[in-house]
């Protein structure tokens, strides 16, 4: 096959270019090469001494291949934070015996999810010890064989939170770097060779942070040589930049005097220059991200200070909706964004519109899907917030704070349900249309409320070079969803 026409440099000029093309490399832990694609890891090219221009665009045309159909996922809902997940190779359905775990390793409890990178899994657990003080650990695993290849771990006391089941965050990777945080508000960050500490800052001594009931949730996010955190301290220190190599606060934003920080993540869009979103329990509030200035507020107090779930951006629309208080469709422009359409006269019960308790919204279109607040599966019109359909199949069971994880693969949703149960399917406005499903793991973490199985499974998994790695309070497992490891033929 031949390659793709590219302009001819002189002389070894491509072969030089080569070393170092790969950077800068992004927020999301992705490098760039020349072309400009996105690829989510570096090679291992020590030194490339008299390559030839032929060589070297053999070589660059090589790691784009793999890097094209193959990617990690290095943080919380995977690079960019929007439940993308784009690798080519996989099964179009599940084996009547399942899927083939490829490794097992036990673990202590936990609602952290994974994250992967550069060949490397990192999660977070915790140990109890006497009342309720804990021991909380961020583990690094390595992706192929699931050994443990170090560990960090610090102590915490989680009196005054609900839920003593852990930390929460799913660790953010950043080139050499990850960035962990317990649920009592302690950041760190540490070499991802060898987890040496590298910094660290208490949210609690150093900004005189408030805790919230449920625990710090809120996982860093990097931009640029920036990683910012969601602090809830004291005066302006609601939002937090800190230099990412030395710990070192650079800028403060928002005051925590009139809200709680909540407990969902920080996006970065992009509309078109970057703009961080922070929705908080009294409003939805814009960043830039490099300097903190405060771009835009919109007003939207949260009952319970609940804002969990993570905004769903589609340029130019930003959803973002709520247990309690349903949602809420912006559409972005250059100064104040337009307010769409929001939740009327309903509460979590009597739902209207979409009231999601975690499970970010997928916007696709002029639809929209998610999970409200008793596990049903909603399709509304992005336009309008009309409803087309909802179905229970998804999740099953029908009661309070039922939720399950979507995710967008290709042509199809993945949806990863609080039983332990993995779904393809197809979401379309016409309803749902389920292609297959499998167990993967079993729900251990506790429920909450009344539930068929008595516990739940939390966490969200990582899908990363073609394996989904998922954890519970006992064991993480990384599971193969490549095509090629089942050799019955797939049904579409």
């Amino acid at each position: 096959m031949r390659a793709p026409y590219s302009p001819r440099l002189p002389n070894s000029s491509l072969s030089q270019c080569l070393a170092t093309a790969f950077v800068p490399f992004t927020a999301a832990g992705q490098f760039r090469l020349l072309t400009g694609f996105p690829f989510q890891r570096p090679p291992r090219v020590a030194y490339l001494g008299s390559y030839n221009d032929n060589t070297a665009m053999i070589l660059l045309i090589s790691i784009a291949a793999f890097s094209l159909h193959a990617a990690d996922w290095p943080e919380w809902r995977g690079a960019g934070r929007q439940g993308v997940w784009n690798e080519t190779g996989i099964v179009r359905a599940f084996a009547p015996a399942g899927l083939t775990v490829k490794w097992s390793a036990p673990i202590h409890p936990g609602y952290s999810g994974p994250s992967v990178a550069q060949g490397r899994v990192f999660v977070m657990d915790h140990e109890k010890g006497p009342a309720t003080s804990v021991t909380e650990r961020i583990l690094c695993l390595d992706e192929a064989t699931g050994h443990t290849l170090w560990t960090h771990s610090w102590p915490a006391d989680y009196r005054g939170l609900d839920y003593h089941n852990g930390p929460r965050i799913t660790p953010t990777v950043d080139q050499d770097r990850v960035y962990a945080l317990g649920a009592k508000g302690m950041l760190f960050c540490l070499r991802t060779r060898d987890g040496k500490p590298l910094w660290s800052s208490d949210f609690v001594r150093d900004f005189d942070a408030q805790i919230p009931g449920w625990g710090a949730s809120n996982a860093p996010i990097v931009h640029g040589n920036l990683v910012i955190a969601i602090v809830g301290g004291k005066g302006d220190a609601k939002v937090v930049a800190f230099d990412k190599f030395t710990g070192k606060p650079i800028w403060r934003a928002l005051s925590s005097q009139q809200s709680e920080q909540g407990y969902s993540q920080p996006v970065i869009v992009h509309n078109p220059s970057p703009q961080l979103i922070v929705w908080h329990a009294g409003a939805i509030d814009a960043l830039h991200p490099a300097t903190g200035k405060h771009l835009w507020s919109h007003p939207f107090r949260i009952r319970m200070n609940t804002p969990i779930a993570t905004p769903a951006w589609s340029a130019p629309h930003l959803l973002v909706s709520a247990f309690f208080d349903g949602g809420r469709m912006l559409q972005l422009g250059p100064a104040q964004p337009a307010l769409l359409w929001r939740s009327e006269d309903g509460n979590e019960v009597k739902s209207d519109k979409l009231h999601t308790l975690m499970s970010q919204p997928l916007i696709e279109g002029d639809y929209v899907y998610g999970i409200c607040s008793f596990g049903q599966l909603r399709c509304l019109r992005r336009s309008t917030g009309e409803r087309v359909w909802e179905s229970q199949v998804p999740t099953v069971e029908r009661t309070r704070n039922v939720s399950a994880w979507l995710i967008r693969h290709r042509d199809r949703t993945v949806i990863f349900n609080d039983r332990g149960e993995l779904i393809f399917a197809h979401l379309r406005p016409s309803g749902y249309d389920e292609i297959s499903r499998t167990t993967v793991i079993a729900p251990t973490s506790p429920a909450g409320g009344r539930r068929e199985k008595k516990a739940v499974v939390w966490s969200h998994p990582a899908f990363a070079n073609r394996h989904m790695i998922v954890r519970n309070d006992e064991r993480i497992l990384r599971v193969s969803l490549q095509e090629s490891d089942y050799p019955a033929p797939q049904q579409p």
